[in-house]
């Protein structure tokens, strides 16, 4: 019996010490992915219109409203890709938009979620219409993981990184 309960402390302490990390007063989880982040004031800055072709390299949701279409590179903003001549789309640019995961378009306003706020992006104008802050909690990893730490109150999650 007292065989069976020492294995069960040292599995209990290897599971301890495996997921979680202690740095002075910061209890950190350590999973497969780590917390990218941005100050607040950097992320309401952020939001812009860049030209130009751009590598698709993390897609995530396409919304289309024609003539264009709109790809989603998960955490980082949208390719805007003009697909009047379906046999020959034409890449014009791309929203910068750190955190972002989802958007919707209405008329001429991309709506995007700009980590934990929502923007409003007048596509005609270029530019950042209305910005609603912390309407949406910070993005949590891919292994559906959460950050533990604690971290200044002016920083946002607005990125998870696979760990190497």
């Amino acid at each position: 019996m007292k065989n069976v309960f020492l294995i069960l402390v040292m599995l209990l302490f290897t599971f301890v010490n495996t997921s979680s990390t202690y740095y002075g007063d910061i209890l950190m989880y350590r999973g497969e992915y780590s917390p990218v982040f941005m100050k607040r004031a950097d992320l309401e800055k952020s939001v812009r219109f860049q030209q130009g072709k751009r590598a698709l390299t993390n897609p995530g949701k396409i919304y289309c409203k024609p003539p264009y279409i709109y790809i989603n590179e998960r955490y980082k903003g949208i390719h805007v890709i003009n697909n009047t001549d379906p046999a020959h789309p034409v890449t014009e640019g791309f929203i910068v938009a750190p955190g972002c995961m989802d958007m919707a378009v209405k008329e001429h306003i991309l709506y995007l979620d700009n980590a934990v706020d929502l923007v409003a992006f007048d596509l005609v104008a270029g530019k950042v219409c209305q910005r609603v802050k912390n309407v949406f909690p910070e993005p949590i990893a891919p292994d559906n993981s959460y950050y533990y730490g604690i971290k200044e109150e002016d920083m946002v999650i607005v990125e998870w990184k696979r760990n190497q």
